[in-house]
């Protein structure tokens, strides 16, 4: 049975459907990324991220974006930090552990009365909100002739069933010690419930 979940939701230009270490996405929508190759699926739920990889070609592939590759830049990540807060404070969903980093955000999460898909986009949706009304919104400049913004995530989102306690325990110490990793300082968020097995 599914008790948690270990979801990781990436920034506009961070993982693109055809890069060469495997992706989730079955096909490429953009044309300008068409031309790199077709999409690079892959059916497991293992991390691929450290396989080898052309960095030139990766390069050349995030050059060819529509739009800048989207950063979480300090500011940034506090206001989305903010918007999952908001979210769980409107929800009730159990956030167990948050990091967020330049590139992407790590979340684990209890199990909640939404699938895991509607709570991906819920949660994107209320940082969007917040770095809306903060007027942080990387493509602020950049609308569409509908006034509508473009998206400043990646399609989807990518997520671990957790179905035990070891499981969880595991993603939670693999949340807080990713911005660790990543060069960053450790991070503490208001909307974070520890968790008790």
């Amino acid at each position: 049975m599914v008790l948690a979940y270990h979801l990781i939701l990436s920034a506009y230009g961070f993982w693109l459907p055809n890069d060469q270490r495997g992706s989730w996405s079955d096909f490429v929508r953009a044309y300008e990324l068409a031309v790199f190759g077709p999409a690079t699926k892959v059916n497991t739920r293992r991390s691929v991220a450290h396989q080898p990889y052309d960095r030139a070609v990766a390069q050349q592939m995030k050059d060819a974006l529509a739009h800048k590759p989207v950063v979480f830049t300090g500011e940034k990540a506090r206001v989305i930090g903010a918007g999952f807060a908001d979210y769980h404070r409107r929800s009730g969903l159990l956030i167990h552990a948050c990091a967020i980093i330049p590139t992407h955000a790590h979340l684990v999460l209890a199990r909640h009365h939404l699938k895991i898909e509607s709570t991906c986009e819920q949660l994107k949706a209320a940082a969007t909100t917040q770095l809306n009304h903060a007027g942080l919104h990387p493509f602020a400049d950049e609308p569409y002739r509908n006034g509508r913004l473009p998206t400043l995530w990646a399609r989807y989102g990518w997520w671990v069933f957790l179905d035990s306690v070891d499981d969880i325990l595991r993603a939670i110490r693999y949340v807080e010690l990713n911005p660790i990793h990543a060069n960053l300082p450790s991070q503490r968020w208001q909307c974070v419930t520890p968790y008790h097995a």
